[in-house]
């Protein structure tokens, strides 16, 4: 196995492996973990596999959860099907880290490409640990100890009809993480907010507040400004997907986005999401 980085700062891609093969090698998995880690999005083309070997692989990790909305294959718990040939609606075109509106969100994923456009409908990573080294040492001071809320009823809720919604916010209330989080493994800090925070817990201070000015528009535009580095290339890898293509990601650093221009091409994915801890 050899991997091959793709940015300075991340992604790799493996060779000379394959995940059905390491979903039996605790040796084999140990070592794709240890890159994973390194470079927190590792790519891998020609996979072949059985959806019984990509539950294998990835409950390597931990255990898998559903997603409430997409669901998952009928024979393979886990394991979530997003199949975008039959309709034009996305909400994986903006910068995301997966289910920040659990509790306790996914530690990671892998994503098994089954069909995709010729041309267009990419994926785009960021290293969440680079955007927060490379911030001002100001905004640092200013972001230390806060906290944010994320919603599940402003994004999958916001199509649905109001008893649908409320059913579903009932179901999945706000949640609060910081907007620094440690990784649980490296240490690292990590800027934990995407698409799916709302508003800032606990801005309110006088610290922060003089006047409404500051407590309104001012947490809205710092929050906007955080949301925004995910957007900066350096920070960036993006992967152009072939059948049987592979990505598996560390959610806990990264964040994602899937480009939506390929309509109305179809572009049919398969992804296990593994369960992950609470942020702090």
């Amino acid at each position: 196995m050899k991997a091959l980085p793709m940015t300075r700062t991340i992604g790799a891609e493996l060779t000379g492996v394959n995940l059905g093969d390491a979903s039996r090698n605790d040796a084999l998995f140990q070592e794709i973990k240890a890159l994973l880690l390194k470079h927190k999005v590792l790519f891998l083309r020609d996979q072949d596999i059985s959806r019984a070997e990509h539950v294998a692989f990835a409950r390597r990790f931990g255990e898998l959860e559903d997603h409430p909305v997409v669901g998952s294959h009928p024979d393979h718990p886990g394991l979530v099907q997003i199949n975008r040939s039959d309709k034009e609606e996305n909400y994986e075109n903006n910068f995301h880290t997966d289910a920040a509106w659990r509790t306790c969100p996914p530690m990671g994923a892998v994503l098994r490409c089954i069909e995709c456009p010729e041309v267009g409908g990419d994926t785009i990573w960021v290293n969440m640990e680079a955007a927060y080294e490379r911030l001002p040492e100001e905004i640092k001071g200013k972001i230390a100890g806060l906290r944010a809320k994320h919603s599940i009823e402003h994004s999958f809720g916001a199509v649905m009809a109001p008893e649908a919604r409320a059913k579903l916010a009932g179901q999945y209330p706000m949640v609060e993480h910081p907007v620094v989080r440690t990784h649980p493994e490296t240490g690292n800090k990590i800027l934990y907010v995407g698409s799916f925070a709302t508003h800032f817990s606990n801005y309110h201070t006088p610290e922060n507040v003089r006047f409404g000015l500051d407590k309104s528009p001012g947490a809205s535009m710092l929050l906007n400004y955080l949301q925004s580095q995910a957007t900066v290339p350096e920070f960036q890898v993006r992967f152009r997907w072939q059948p049987n293509s592979v990505a598996i990601w560390d959610n806990r650093c990264t964040q994602h986005y899937a480009v939506h221009d390929y309509w109305p091409d179809p572009r049919k994915m398969e992804r296990a999401g593994i369960m992950g801890d609470a942020p702090f």
